[in-house]
């Protein structure tokens, strides 16, 4: 029997999505695996030449089954790059010797009600929060902070 094929290492360069509406609402999903961790839509590209906002719409659609370019969802570049030290208990899914991670911040304006399908191998809970209240929920500093810049970004002075 011919061994199983090896998974392909992640690579470090990534997205964080804060999906909200335009009253500021965002949707935070909660990952499963016990730990209850709540986030925004994260994942890392396929390709190095993967553009970072294909990957946003990637993430997007496999994670929450939103269609970034339906009518009324505007997907936006914060042009802001977060750089952060890989959890130890997830080293082993990337490259040996890859320690650190890129992650690029995006926003995604959607209408109000608009339907959420999770992935249930990834997310088991979703829920609506003002955007104060999904930067406290937020497990990872780095989403919490996006979250916090949202008003930045929809209402910029």
């Amino acid at each position: 029997m011919a061994p199983a094929p090896q998974r392909p290492y992640k690579l470090p360069e990534s997205v964080l999505v804060v999906i909200h509406t335009p009253a500021l609402e965002v949707l935070l999903i909660r990952r499963t695996g016990g730990e209850g961790h709540w986030q925004s839509v994260t994942g890392s590209k396929d390709a190095l030449d993967e553009p970072f906002a294909e990957t946003a719409r990637r993430e997007v659609a496999e994670e929450t089954g939103i269609d970034t370019q339906a009518p009324g969802c505007l997907l936006t570049d914060w042009a802001l790059e977060n750089v952060y030290d890989i959890w130890p208990q997830w080293l082993h899914r990337y490259a040996p010797g890859v320690v650190r991670n890129r992650e690029r911040v995006f926003g995604l304006c959607v209408p109000l009600g608009t339907p959420v399908v999770l992935s249930p191998r990834e997310h088991d809970a979703y829920e609506w929060l003002p955007w104060q209240q999904a930067a406290d929920r937020c497990f990872s500093a780095s989403n919490a902070e996006a979250c916090l810049l949202l008003p930045r970004f929809v209402h910029p002075r």
